[in-house]
């Protein structure tokens, strides 16, 4: 059996830290007092930038940037396809889907507003009712005669539950609210007369 041993002697490079001197020969070390430093590190916590594909209860909503715990990415939100590891193309791709959603929405509320403007230069909707004693009328005026009166004079297409109409039960002029949009409500007058 060969065994083969190696001494202080032999190593080619010894670095003195009190010193900062490197030695290419062999020394000694006692001749030099070599001072080594021991550094002790604290443990690395271990996280993972994610964003999340889908809503998880207590952490976030989809499409939040977050930053967990590498065994609760591994071994929860990878499997269950809840979220997915942070890259630079992804956060590329998801600036592009937010402007693009962001420009949707302008073009929406944009199209309310050129709708809503339509509606309130239109003036007045007519509505004939069979009349009654005085002013009244028989029956009421529902969003769904005003809806049908916008359709037959403008071709324009409103949900019934977008319409805010008062209760009408006698002949006169009235204000209906149609809500467009969140941020956009147009204001359209209705008159009611008997034939």
């Amino acid at each position: 059996m060969a065994s083969t041993t190696l001494s202080w002697s032999s190593s080619t490079w010894v670095q003195s830290f009190s010193t900062g001197k490197v030695f290419k020969e062999p020394t000694k070390l006692s001749d030099k007092r070599a001072t080594f430093l021991i550094l002790a590190q604290k443990k690395a916590k271990k996280t993972r930038a994610i964003i999340l594909k889908e809503d998880v209860s207590e952490l976030g909503k989809k499409g939040q940037l977050l930053n967990v715990k590498a065994g609760f990415y591994r071994n929860y939100l990878l499997p269950t396809g809840k979220a997915q590891i942070v890259t630079p193309d992804l956060v590329k791709e998801m600036k592009m889907e937010e402007e693009r959603i962001e420009a949707e929405k302008k073009r929406v509320k944009e199209e309310a507003e050129q709708l809503a403007l339509i509606f309130e230069t239109v003036g007045a909707f007519k509505v004939k009712r069979k009349g009654g004693k005085g002013k009244q009328i028989f029956g009421t005026v529902t969003a769904q005669d005003l809806v049908d009166i916008i359709k037959a004079q403008l071709q324009r297409d409103v949900d019934k539950r977008l319409v805010a109409l008062p209760e009408i039960r006698e002949t006169g002029e009235y204000v209906a609210e149609l809500k467009l949009h969140p941020e956009v409500t147009a204001r359209v007058r209705v008159t009611v007369f008997a034939n």
